[in-house]
């Protein structure tokens, strides 16, 4: 598979090419069309896996291409939770060495995830917009965590009533 550009500079996903036409499939919504071949032209600089990305927000890509482990992500949740943190009370309240925190905030703030401010007179931080929008994204609601429970709840007790009949 490829990555191939329109006349519009629209990217799209080679499936198949064929003497005038190509199968083209939009990473952003699925769909498939054909584009007459002297409207492509293949691009070598983007794979087509990054491509693929497409229908993942930036934010999304951002979060998930930074935060590497549950411990990082928990860091953003309850900075989230409990607002802007200075960096003393990041140390005291979870269980991160200076160099760990230092090297997970670094990291962040990089990304544009975590931007540094002062709270209580002390260097500290915050979440970015970024971060905000990439978290409500993933967060589960409540209510569809108890739906899918209840759901998964139902089909075993009907597997379990069938293989019981």
């Amino acid at each position: 598979m490829k990555t191939v550009q329109d006349d519009t500079g629209k990217r799209y996903l080679l499936l198949k090419r064929s003497d005038h036409a190509s199968l083209v499939r939009d990473p952003q919504n699925g769909n498939e069309c054909y584009v007459q071949n002297d409207r492509l032209e293949d691009l070598e600089s983007e794979s087509a896996l990054e491509t693929a990305t497409g229908c993942v927000s930036d934010p999304v890509k951002t979060l998930l291409t930074n935060v590497h482990d549950e411990a990082t992500l928990g860091l953003l949740v309850e900075l989230e939770e409990r607002g802007p943190l200075g960096v003393r009370t990041l140390l005291d309240a979870y269980d991160f060495c200076e160099s760990d925190l230092h090297g997970r905030l670094t990291v962040l703030t990089a990304a544009g995830l975590l931007e540094e401010t002062e709270v209580a007179g002390e260097r500290g931080y915050r979440l970015t917009e970024t971060c905000r929008r990439a978290l409500e994204v993933i967060r589960v609601d409540e209510g569809d965590e108890q739906t899918a429970t209840a759901e998964t709840s139902d089909v075993s007790e009907s597997e379990l009533n069938e293989s019981q009949s």
